[in-house]
């Protein structure tokens, strides 16, 4: 899979079946509109293309009130990538390009740049100044400008697939309801080990990877989790994550993301890792003692073992 600029060379013989949409997370829902585009693709031996946004038009237009993001472009694209995508065309979103009008979009993005016969999008998803593109204004379009429109229902059994929605369940801790949604857990990826106080691993007996994610991200509720530590060399460990201001020992601390990866040993600092939050476990807590914390994560350790187990991982 190649990341591009939407406006790269086209360097093929032939056109393509794209999709577009912001695509955040690459939920459930998105994955179905994705797979649709290289299914297509390949039976009419044309590429498969996803233009996406960076920044979004959120963060762009209302960046006071725009929601956090599930996932950067990097691993947009990868989790993408991952689906047969032939290429991630990228749009740098601008108060500019937000005065394009959905047509002239069409024309300029979707077919000049990427040579579109098939354009495939989610059933509400609108596009171009004042949000005047969507799949009625595609279609008819269609018959005058030399492409098939394509819209996919956005739907599971239950409830609908939504950014919006899995962003709040994380907000919330509600790491297990998301990755029902997502199709895989929330994740922190690639973000890097940075030094910590060193209080975990001297004082309390649990050293811990200490990252910090990029402020353009959602934070999961303030507490524990049991989770997943993927290391970029494809060794995989429970890891019991504390999301919070460590309360036992600062009145009002900086937020923290850290991670006691189970049967780890060696030095993570400079080094890449991926936490997916797979259950909340708890609260933060003010334990009367240190003695008593220590004993409280032994426990959350212990579940975050059996959790992990659990996942299918294998023992932790």
């Amino acid at each position: 899979m190649q990341l591009l600029p939407v406006d790269a060379p086209w360097n093929h013989d032939t056109g393509a079946v794209v999709a577009i949409g912001v695509f955040d997370g690459v939920h459930r829902g998105h994955r179905h509109v994705i797979e649709q585009t290289v299914t297509l693709a390949r039976t009419r031996g044309l590429r498969s293309v996803v233009v996406t946004f960076d920044p979004t038009p959120a963060e762009v237009l209302a960046p006071d009130r725009a929601p956090k993001l599930l996932t950067l472009i990097a691993d947009r694209a990868e989790y993408i990538g991952s689906l047969g995508v032939d290429e991630v065309r990228v749009v740098e979103f601008t108060p500019t390009a937000s005065q394009e009008e959905a047509r002239d979009f069409v024309r300029r993005v979707l077919v000049g740049h990427c040579h579109a016969n098939v354009i495939v999008v989610g059933a509400d998803f609108h596009f171009g100044k004042d949000r005047g593109g969507n799949v009625a204004t595609l279609t008819t379009w269609s018959a005058t400008d030399g492409f098939d429109a394509v819209a996919v229902e956005l739907r599971g059994d239950d409830e609908r697939f939504s950014s919006t929605r899995i962003r709040s369940l994380v907000h919330d801790g509600e790491v297990s309801h998301a990755a029902d949604l997502l199709g895989r857990p929330f994740a922190y990826a690639n973000v890097e080990v940075v030094h910590g106080d060193a209080r975990g691993g001297a004082e309390l007996g649990y050293p811990t990877a200490n990252i910090a994610p990029s402020s353009r991200l959602v934070r999961p509720a303030l507490g524990i989790y049991a989770g997943r530590a993927r290391l970029r060399d494809g060794r995989t460990f429970a890891a019991a994550i504390s999301v919070g201001k460590r309360p036992q020992f600062y009145v009002d601390g900086e937020v923290l993301v850290e991670a006691y990866l189970l049967g780890f040993s060696g030095d993570l600092y400079g080094e890449r890792v991926t936490l997916e939050f797979l259950h909340y476990l708890r609260p933060e807590m003010t334990f009367s003692s240190v003695d008593e914390l220590v004993a409280q994560m032994g426990r959350d350790v212990a579940e975050t073992a059996q959790i992990y187990a659990a996942s299918g991982a294998g023992p932790a």
